[in-house]
């Protein structure tokens, strides 16, 4: 396949994944329930957070926390006592995400909007104009900078520590690409879609590699700049429209 072809056959992928219909089955839907701009980037950074395992077990996990905080997450999170914090979160649990951990994110996340100006305005406080991986590592930084327990840490990964990031990537492409077709929010004005990295997980990795767009065989980091280079030269301003095709074909198409 030429490069033409190939730019040909992904544009077409793309554009016949990234539509609604799809939403039905993606943790996406989540956020999606919300309209006004702080609860979709909470409901879809909590989402995207425990977006690993059974779709299924994701959505429904996602849909309790929501629930637990009145389905009104900004809200909550700006002005929940203590206890209601602990009543909220008692019990949940997703896979290695428990409680404690769901406790931690929600004080986080209060830090962040009360003394950062919210999360748009920490990615974008260290993103360049190629790449947000070192905007996620001063993300990280700052999302932990209170008192918490090591283990959380391993649920926000660090690209800088060779981590491929899939879900906290997922997480951006959701706020930052707006292409009208109504999947991505594009609500996050300050950062730009040509900045994205595509979510590198099994199934698009292993499309990738049979594309010949990605030759290392490891899902991190390195990987994903060499992701990154291959669907760049494809289109520079929206190379993360791609994530669309390359789930697609893993998932759905057994590519």
């Amino acid at each position: 396949m030429t490069k033409t072809e190939l730019k040909e056959f992904l544009d077409e992928k793309a554009a016949y994944y990234n539509r609604p219909k799809f939403l039905e089955t993606d943790p996406i839907r989540i956020p999606h329930r919300f309209t006004h701009k702080e609860d979709i980037e909470i409901a879809g950074f909590l989402t995207a957070t425990i977006a690993w395992g059974n779709r299924k077990s994701i959505i429904n996990n996602a849909t309790s926390l929501m629930e637990r905080m009145g389905n009104s997450p900004y809200d909550f999170i700006l002005s929940h006592s203590e206890e209601e914090l602990e009543r909220a979160m008692n019990g949940f649990v997703h896979r290695t995400f428990n409680e404690t951990d769901a406790k931690y994110f929600i004080k986080a996340l209060k830090n962040i909007y009360l003394k950062h100006g919210g999360m748009e305005a920490v990615f974008a406080s260290d993103a360049t104009d190629s790449t947000l991986q070192t905007a996620i590592h001063s993300f990280k930084k700052v999302f932990f900078e209170l008192p918490h327990e090591k283990r959380t840490e391993k649920h926000v990964s660090d690209p800088l520590k060779g981590s491929a990031a899939k879900r906290i990537n997922m997480f951006l492409r959701w706020m930052v690409r707006n292409d009208n077709k109504g999947v991505d929010f594009g609500i996050w004005k300050q950062l730009s879609p040509s900045q994205l990295s595509c979510p590198l997980d099994v199934h698009s990795g292993n499309v990738a590699r049979k594309l010949k767009l990605l030759k290392k065989k490891q899902n991190d980091a390195k990987a994903l700049q060499e992701l990154d280079r291959s669907l760049r030269k494809l289109d520079p301003l929206d190379p993360v429209k791609y994530d669309f095709a390359l789930f697609g074909l893993g998932v759905f198409e057994n590519f």
